[in-house]
Protein backbone atom coordinates (compact mmCIF):
# COMPACT_ATOMS: atom_id res chain seq x y z
CA UNK A 1 0.00 0.00 0.00
CA UNK A 2 1.29 3.26 -0.31
CA UNK A 3 1.85 5.53 2.59
CA UNK A 4 1.22 8.82 2.95
CA UNK A 5 4.80 10.31 1.38
CA UNK A 6 4.20 8.45 -1.23
CA UNK A 7 2.30 10.91 -3.45
CA UNK A 8 4.63 13.78 -2.94
CA UNK A 9 7.93 11.93 -3.58
CA UNK A 10 6.17 10.31 -7.10
CA UNK A 11 5.64 13.78 -8.01
CA UNK A 12 8.78 14.73 -7.58
CA UNK A 13 10.05 11.64 -9.95
CA UNK A 14 7.79 12.80 -12.38
CA UNK A 15 9.14 16.23 -12.43
CA UNK A 16 12.53 14.82 -13.32
CA UNK A 17 11.31 12.59 -16.33
CA UNK A 18 9.82 15.50 -18.19
CA UNK A 19 13.08 16.82 -18.43
CA UNK A 20 13.62 14.04 -21.13
CA UNK A 21 10.68 14.52 -23.35
CA UNK A 22 11.93 15.37 -27.06
CA UNK A 23 15.79 14.11 -25.48
CA UNK A 24 15.48 10.92 -24.99
CA UNK A 25 13.23 8.63 -28.11
CA UNK A 26 13.04 5.73 -28.50
CA UNK A 27 12.90 5.20 -24.65
CA UNK A 28 10.81 6.27 -22.64
CA UNK A 29 11.32 9.75 -20.41
CA UNK A 30 11.66 8.29 -16.64
CA UNK A 31 12.73 9.89 -13.56
CA UNK A 32 13.97 8.13 -10.20
CA UNK A 33 14.09 9.29 -6.87
CA UNK A 34 16.22 7.71 -3.92
CA UNK A 35 15.24 8.07 -0.67
CA UNK A 36 17.25 6.94 2.56
CA UNK A 37 15.99 7.79 5.80
CA UNK A 38 13.78 10.75 4.93
CA UNK A 39 16.34 12.48 2.68
CA UNK A 40 17.04 12.38 -0.84
CA UNK A 41 20.09 10.42 -1.29
CA UNK A 42 20.35 10.50 -5.45
CA UNK A 43 18.43 11.14 -8.21
CA UNK A 44 17.94 10.90 -11.80
CA UNK A 45 16.11 11.27 -14.99
CA UNK A 46 17.09 9.41 -18.57
CA UNK A 47 19.78 11.07 -20.18
CA UNK A 48 19.87 12.23 -23.63
CA UNK A 49 19.66 9.71 -26.38
CA UNK A 50 18.38 6.73 -23.60
CA UNK A 51 21.13 6.25 -21.92
CA UNK A 52 22.11 6.47 -18.74
CA UNK A 53 18.59 5.23 -17.46
CA UNK A 54 17.24 7.28 -15.04
CA UNK A 55 17.76 4.48 -12.11
CA UNK A 56 21.90 4.20 -12.91
CA UNK A 57 21.86 8.14 -12.57
CA UNK A 58 20.20 7.79 -8.92
CA UNK A 59 22.04 5.12 -7.76
CA UNK A 60 25.60 6.18 -8.79
CA UNK A 61 24.40 9.25 -7.17
CA UNK A 62 23.34 7.77 -3.51
CA UNK A 63 26.62 5.39 -3.62
CA UNK A 64 26.53 3.56 -0.60
CA UNK A 65 23.32 5.00 0.45
CA UNK A 66 20.97 3.04 -1.40
CA UNK A 67 21.23 0.10 0.79
CA UNK A 68 18.15 0.12 2.68
CA UNK A 69 16.45 3.28 0.93
CA UNK A 70 13.09 3.14 -1.24
CA UNK A 71 13.55 4.10 -5.25
CA UNK A 72 10.51 6.06 -6.57
CA UNK A 73 10.15 5.10 -10.43
CA UNK A 74 7.91 6.74 -12.83
CA UNK A 75 8.07 3.53 -15.07
CA UNK A 76 8.75 0.10 -13.91
CA UNK A 77 12.41 -0.71 -14.00
CA UNK A 78 13.56 -2.40 -17.24
CA UNK A 79 14.04 -6.27 -17.05
CA UNK A 80 15.90 -6.81 -20.59
CA UNK A 81 19.53 -6.96 -21.67
CA UNK A 82 20.68 -4.42 -24.10
CA UNK A 83 23.52 -1.96 -23.86
CA UNK A 84 23.19 -1.74 -20.34
CA UNK A 85 22.30 -4.76 -17.75
CA UNK A 86 18.78 -4.26 -16.71
CA UNK A 87 17.82 -1.52 -13.99
CA UNK A 88 15.45 -3.95 -11.68
CA UNK A 89 19.15 -5.95 -11.40
CA UNK A 90 21.05 -2.98 -10.36
CA UNK A 91 18.33 -1.48 -8.22
CA UNK A 92 18.07 -5.21 -6.68
CA UNK A 93 22.01 -5.44 -6.25
CA UNK A 94 22.73 -1.59 -4.79
CA UNK A 95 20.19 -2.89 -1.66
CA UNK A 96 17.29 -1.12 -2.31
CA UNK A 97 14.58 -2.20 0.36
CA UNK A 98 11.75 -0.57 -1.12
CA UNK A 99 10.55 0.29 -4.80
CA UNK A 100 7.37 2.47 -5.58
CA UNK A 101 6.59 2.51 -9.33
CA UNK A 102 4.03 4.43 -11.24
CA UNK A 103 3.23 2.32 -13.77
CA UNK A 104 4.12 -1.23 -15.33
CA UNK A 105 6.04 -0.74 -18.66
CA UNK A 106 4.58 -2.38 -21.71
CA UNK A 107 7.16 -2.92 -23.74
CA UNK A 108 7.07 -7.08 -23.93
CA UNK A 109 10.59 -6.99 -23.04
CA UNK A 110 9.36 -5.90 -20.11
CA UNK A 111 5.66 -5.88 -18.77
CA UNK A 112 5.78 -6.57 -15.38
CA UNK A 113 9.09 -8.51 -15.41
CA UNK A 114 10.98 -6.51 -13.81
CA UNK A 115 8.64 -5.89 -10.66
CA UNK A 116 8.82 -9.76 -10.87
CA UNK A 117 12.88 -9.44 -10.48
CA UNK A 118 12.50 -6.87 -7.63
CA UNK A 119 10.46 -9.12 -5.90
CA UNK A 120 12.03 -12.21 -6.31
CA UNK A 121 14.99 -10.23 -4.78
CA UNK A 122 13.11 -9.60 -1.89
CA UNK A 123 12.22 -5.92 -2.45
CA UNK A 124 9.03 -4.55 -1.19
CA UNK A 125 7.52 -3.29 -4.63
CA UNK A 126 4.61 -0.98 -4.37
CA UNK A 127 2.44 -0.20 -7.76
CA UNK A 128 0.09 2.43 -9.29
CA UNK A 129 1.49 5.46 -7.15
CA UNK A 130 0.23 8.33 -9.78
CA UNK A 131 -0.40 6.16 -12.53
CA UNK A 132 -2.73 8.38 -14.66
CA UNK A 133 0.04 11.16 -14.09
CA UNK A 134 2.69 8.77 -15.18
CA UNK A 135 0.34 7.76 -18.26
CA UNK A 136 -0.17 11.14 -19.74
CA UNK A 137 3.36 11.74 -19.33
CA UNK A 138 4.52 8.44 -21.30
CA UNK A 139 1.85 8.98 -23.90
CA UNK A 140 4.33 9.17 -26.75
CA UNK A 141 6.16 5.89 -25.19
CA UNK A 142 2.90 4.31 -24.88
CA UNK A 143 1.22 5.13 -28.60
CA UNK A 144 4.64 3.76 -29.92
CA UNK A 145 4.41 0.50 -27.85
CA UNK A 146 0.67 -0.32 -28.17
CA UNK A 147 -0.53 1.62 -31.43
CA UNK A 148 2.58 1.17 -33.68
CA UNK A 149 2.96 5.14 -34.17
CA UNK A 150 3.73 8.15 -32.17
CA UNK A 151 1.43 10.33 -30.56
CA UNK A 152 0.13 13.24 -32.56
CA UNK A 153 0.05 16.50 -31.40
CA UNK A 154 -1.50 19.28 -34.13
CA UNK A 155 -0.47 22.78 -33.22
CA UNK A 156 -3.03 25.35 -35.19
CA UNK A 157 -1.68 29.20 -34.95
CA UNK A 158 -4.74 31.51 -35.90
CA UNK A 159 -6.72 34.88 -36.28
CA UNK A 160 -10.18 34.40 -33.85
CA UNK A 161 -12.08 33.49 -37.06
CA UNK A 162 -9.30 30.38 -37.81
CA UNK A 163 -7.28 31.43 -40.68
CA UNK A 164 -3.43 31.00 -40.33
CA UNK A 165 -2.77 33.57 -43.70
CA UNK A 166 -4.23 36.31 -45.75
CA UNK A 167 -5.45 35.68 -48.72
CA UNK A 168 -2.22 36.87 -50.22
CA UNK A 169 -0.53 34.01 -47.51
CA UNK A 170 1.17 36.44 -45.18
CA UNK A 171 1.17 34.72 -41.73
CA UNK A 172 4.10 36.54 -39.52
CA UNK A 173 3.37 37.11 -37.47
CA UNK A 174 -0.16 36.37 -36.11
CA UNK A 175 0.09 35.66 -32.62
CA UNK A 176 2.54 37.30 -30.45
CA UNK A 177 5.77 36.73 -28.82
CA UNK A 178 4.64 35.54 -25.76
CA UNK A 179 3.00 32.55 -27.94
CA UNK A 180 5.55 31.77 -30.27
CA UNK A 181 7.48 31.55 -27.60
CA UNK A 182 5.77 28.94 -26.03
CA UNK A 183 5.74 27.37 -30.00
CA UNK A 184 9.35 26.32 -29.13
CA UNK A 185 8.97 24.80 -25.60
CA UNK A 186 6.57 22.74 -26.81
CA UNK A 187 8.93 21.94 -29.74
CA UNK A 188 11.56 21.34 -27.56
CA UNK A 189 9.22 18.57 -25.68
CA UNK A 190 8.80 16.56 -29.13
CA UNK A 191 11.16 14.13 -30.85
CA UNK A 192 9.61 15.27 -34.32
CA UNK A 193 8.61 18.55 -35.75
CA UNK A 194 6.21 17.48 -39.47
CA UNK A 195 5.40 19.79 -42.08
CA UNK A 196 3.55 19.56 -45.26
CA UNK A 197 5.66 20.10 -48.51
CA UNK A 198 3.53 23.55 -49.56
CA UNK A 199 3.80 24.78 -46.31
CA UNK A 200 7.93 23.50 -46.36
CA UNK A 201 8.22 25.55 -49.95
CA UNK A 202 6.21 28.30 -49.20
CA UNK A 203 7.22 29.41 -45.49
CA UNK A 204 10.74 27.61 -45.28
CA UNK A 205 10.25 27.42 -41.37
CA UNK A 206 12.89 26.06 -39.45
CA UNK A 207 11.67 23.44 -37.45
CA UNK A 208 14.07 24.11 -34.65
CA UNK A 209 13.98 24.80 -30.80
CA UNK A 210 15.16 28.86 -30.86
CA UNK A 211 15.21 30.53 -27.45
CA UNK A 212 14.92 27.76 -24.90
CA UNK A 213 17.58 25.40 -23.68
CA UNK A 214 17.35 22.10 -25.71
CA UNK A 215 19.75 19.17 -25.67
CA UNK A 216 18.72 17.67 -29.01
CA UNK A 217 17.12 19.37 -31.57
CA UNK A 218 13.93 17.74 -33.04
CA UNK A 219 13.78 15.54 -36.52
CA UNK A 220 12.62 17.89 -39.08
CA UNK A 221 9.77 16.20 -41.32
CA UNK A 222 8.70 16.91 -44.40
CA UNK A 223 5.74 14.56 -45.82
CA UNK A 224 5.45 15.14 -49.94
CA UNK A 225 5.66 13.40 -52.51
CA UNK A 226 8.31 15.73 -54.41
CA UNK A 227 12.54 15.40 -54.15
CA UNK A 228 13.52 17.72 -50.84
CA UNK A 229 15.72 18.98 -53.26
CA UNK A 230 13.40 20.91 -54.94
CA UNK A 231 13.38 23.05 -51.84
CA UNK A 232 14.69 26.58 -52.10
CA UNK A 233 18.65 26.30 -51.08
CA UNK A 234 18.71 29.32 -49.33
CA UNK A 235 17.14 29.64 -45.81
CA UNK A 236 16.61 28.03 -42.48
CA UNK A 237 14.93 24.74 -43.91
CA UNK A 238 18.16 24.18 -45.92
CA UNK A 239 19.70 21.13 -44.25
CA UNK A 240 19.24 17.14 -43.03
CA UNK A 241 15.54 16.19 -42.56
CA UNK A 242 13.19 13.12 -43.07
CA UNK A 243 11.21 13.15 -46.22
CA UNK A 244 8.11 11.02 -46.16
CA UNK A 245 5.74 10.33 -49.29
CA UNK A 246 2.68 8.00 -47.71
CA UNK A 247 -0.77 8.09 -46.64
CA UNK A 248 -0.95 9.13 -43.05
CA UNK A 249 -0.84 6.11 -41.07
CA UNK A 250 2.04 4.20 -43.16
CA UNK A 251 3.76 7.61 -42.22
CA UNK A 252 3.76 7.49 -38.80
CA UNK A 253 4.26 3.84 -38.64
CA UNK A 254 7.20 4.65 -40.64
CA UNK A 255 8.25 7.12 -37.53
CA UNK A 256 7.73 4.82 -35.20
CA UNK A 257 9.89 2.27 -36.55
CA UNK A 258 12.40 5.38 -36.94
CA UNK A 259 12.13 5.22 -32.79
CA UNK A 260 9.99 8.50 -32.95
CA UNK A 261 7.49 8.71 -29.95
CA UNK A 262 6.25 11.83 -29.86
CA UNK A 263 5.50 14.16 -33.09
CA UNK A 264 4.20 17.85 -33.29
CA UNK A 265 2.84 18.76 -36.45
CA UNK A 266 2.73 22.14 -37.71
CA UNK A 267 0.80 22.10 -40.73
CA UNK A 268 -0.51 23.48 -43.54
CA UNK A 269 -4.33 22.70 -43.88
CA UNK A 270 -3.84 19.72 -46.23
CA UNK A 271 -1.57 17.93 -44.03
CA UNK A 272 -3.95 18.83 -40.99
CA UNK A 273 -7.11 17.59 -42.59
CA UNK A 274 -5.68 14.21 -43.66
CA UNK A 275 -4.41 13.87 -39.93
CA UNK A 276 -8.09 14.85 -38.79
CA UNK A 277 -9.93 12.76 -41.38
CA UNK A 278 -7.97 9.47 -40.16
CA UNK A 279 -8.17 10.00 -36.61
CA UNK A 280 -4.60 10.27 -36.00
CA UNK A 281 -4.58 13.49 -33.89
CA UNK A 282 -4.32 12.90 -30.16
CA UNK A 283 -4.01 16.73 -29.39
CA UNK A 284 -4.64 19.90 -30.82
CA UNK A 285 -2.45 23.01 -29.79
CA UNK A 286 -4.18 25.97 -30.39
CA UNK A 287 -3.00 29.51 -30.18
CA UNK A 288 -5.99 32.10 -31.02
CA UNK A 289 -5.07 35.99 -31.96
CA UNK A 290 -7.62 38.75 -31.28
CA UNK A 291 -7.06 39.75 -35.02
CA UNK A 292 -9.81 38.98 -38.14
CA UNK A 293 -8.90 37.63 -41.28
CA UNK A 294 -11.79 36.94 -43.24
CA UNK A 295 -13.33 34.33 -45.23
CA UNK A 296 -10.77 34.98 -47.89
CA UNK A 297 -7.89 34.23 -45.74
CA UNK A 298 -6.66 30.63 -45.74
CA UNK A 299 -7.83 27.81 -43.60
CA UNK A 300 -6.02 26.35 -40.60
CA UNK A 301 -7.43 22.92 -41.97
CA UNK A 302 -8.14 21.76 -45.23
CA UNK A 303 -11.28 20.01 -46.44
CA UNK A 304 -12.68 17.39 -44.47
CA UNK A 305 -15.79 15.90 -46.83
CA UNK A 306 -17.99 15.32 -43.42
CA UNK A 307 -21.89 15.11 -44.55
CA UNK A 308 -23.02 14.64 -40.94
CA UNK A 309 -22.08 16.56 -37.80
CA UNK A 310 -21.68 13.74 -35.85
CA UNK A 311 -18.95 12.54 -38.13
CA UNK A 312 -16.54 15.23 -37.00
CA UNK A 313 -13.67 15.27 -35.11
CA UNK A 314 -14.01 16.17 -31.75
CA UNK A 315 -11.87 17.26 -28.48
CA UNK A 316 -12.29 17.92 -25.12
CA UNK A 317 -10.79 21.58 -23.50
CA UNK A 318 -7.48 20.09 -20.82
CA UNK A 319 -6.33 23.23 -20.31
CA UNK A 320 -6.53 27.15 -21.46
CA UNK A 321 -4.90 30.03 -20.28
CA UNK A 322 -3.32 33.52 -21.98
CA UNK A 323 -0.36 34.45 -23.36
CA UNK A 324 0.68 38.04 -23.55
CA UNK A 325 -2.33 39.04 -25.76
CA UNK A 326 -3.11 35.57 -27.22
CA UNK A 327 -5.15 32.66 -26.32
CA UNK A 328 -3.80 29.29 -25.82
CA UNK A 329 -5.91 25.75 -25.23
CA UNK A 330 -5.06 22.42 -25.36
CA UNK A 331 -7.41 19.67 -26.47
CA UNK A 332 -7.49 16.08 -25.89
CA UNK A 333 -9.48 13.42 -29.09
CA UNK A 334 -12.58 12.30 -27.78
CA UNK A 335 -12.14 8.37 -28.48
CA UNK A 336 -15.34 7.22 -30.27
CA UNK A 337 -14.51 3.64 -29.26
CA UNK A 338 -13.74 5.16 -25.57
Amino acid sequence: MPQPDDLRHMAHALRLARRGLGNVWPNPAVGCVILRDGRVAGRGWTQPGGRPHAERMALDQAGPMARGATAYVTLEPCAHHGRTPPCAEGLAAAGIARVVSAMTDPDPRVAGRGHGILRDSGIDVTEGVRQAEAQELQAGFLSRILAGRPFVTLKLATSFDGRIATASGESQWITGPQARLHVHLLRSQHDAIMVGGNTARADRPSLNVRGIATLRQPLRVVMTSRPIADLPPEGPMHGPMMQIDAPPQDALTRLAQHGITRLFCEGGGGLAASLLRAGLVDQIIGYTAGVVLGGDGRAAVGTLDLARLADAPRFRLAETRRLGDDLFHRWTAERRDA
